[in-house]
């Protein structure tokens, strides 16, 4: 499993123009399913994402989780984080689980997630989204539960 993690000020996501998500001061993670993933691979990406220390303290030092910066999330399905360039131009995406069980696993993530007390939204898994956010520091983090960077 893959996320990219933004530190935002505030995140919308649509689909057909109807919103169906939206954060203020936060983190949007845009996460992929790769195959095979399971419980362990949800528990790393959601302990990561609940837990990593991006926001600023009192002193301006990245030293505060999203709850303790008072923060939500905003979680999107995004298989395209899987996407493979190393041989070509055109990404290749067969490291990507299947759509039924990609979704399952999401799923999981999302309910993890839930149990850590933070507000989270979400996109809607397989729709075409528009995602609007402001990231603020610009701040990015890549994660990889098969710890591949």
């Amino acid at each position: 499993m893959r996320a990219v993690v933004q530190r935002v000020s505030r995140a919308v996501v649509r689909v057909e123009d109807q919103q169906v998500g939206a954060i203020g001061v936060g983190l949007v993670a845009l996460v992929g399913v790769a195959t095979g993933d399971g419980p362990a691979d949800v528990e790393y990406i959601a302990s990561k994402i609940a837990e990593v220390r991006i926001f600023p303290d009192d002193s301006g030092k990245m030293n505060r989780s999203v709850a303790e910066a008072g923060g939500s999330l905003l979680v999107i399905s995004q298989f395209t984080v899987l996407g493979d360039v190393r041989n070509g131009r055109r990404p290749a995406f067969d490291g990507a689980e299947a759509p039924a069980a990609a979704q399952e696993t999401y799923d999981a993530l999302i309910e993890r997630l839930g149990r850590t007390g933070l507000s989270v939204e979400t996109g809607r898994f397989r729709a075409h989204m528009a995602l609007e956010l402001v990231n603020d520091g610009p701040v990015t983090i890549l994660l990889d539960s098969r710890r591949g960077f």
